[in-house]
Parts: structure tokens; C-alpha cells; sequence
């Protein structure tokens, strides 16, 4: 199984979503245990990314939010849980 790792801005959106909407959180917790078991098909609607940020997949959180990460051989690295497709600050 590989690890689950957070860029420090995923880390800081993530633990918001604690605060601000523990439903959104909920959904959050359930794809990243999708990823685990099947990265690039399953709830959320799998999405290759493409330009800056391809290598990555998106996943839907909401119709607003998107969860964006990467696949390697021993890591699932997470870079945003909120907003769309936007990597920067």
C-alpha cells in the first residue's frame, strides 16, 4: 500500500476542512482511501491532468472542489483539497 503524503498547502486545506465543513472532510478521507485502492479509477471521477500539472490526477470533492495528487510506486502525494486545479498559494 503506498503512503499517503500531503504538501504542506494540501496539509493546512485538508485540516481547514475540519473547521469549515466535516462533511467535505468526510468525502475527502473516503477518495484518498479510493486512491489507495485503485489510483486512476473510482469515486470522484478520475481526471488526468494536463499542461503544468501533468502526471497528476484530479478527483471531484464537489462541484467546486478538487482533489489533485500524484501517483508514484510507494507514495500518493496530495497538492490541493480545495478550490480547482490551482497549485500556487
Amino acid at each position: 500500500m503506498r503512503n499517503i503524503v500531503f504538501s504542506q498547502r494540501a496539509f493546512q486545506q485538508f485540516t481547514t476542512w475540519t473547521k469549515e465543513n466535516e462533511k467535505v472532510y468526510a468525502k475527502i478521507v473516503q477518495l484518498i482511501d479510493d486512491i489507495q485502492r485503485s489510483p486512476f479509477r473510482g469515486l470522484g471521477k478520475p481526471e488526468p491532468l494536463k499542461y503544468q500539472l501533468q502526471g497528476y490526477w484530479s478527483r471531484r470533492i464537489t462541484d467546486e472542489h478538487r482533489l489533485v495528487y500524484k501517483v508514484t510506486d510507494t507514495e500518493i502525494i496530495v497538492i490541493a483539497c480545495k478550490a480547482h486545479y490551482s497549485v500556487e498559494g
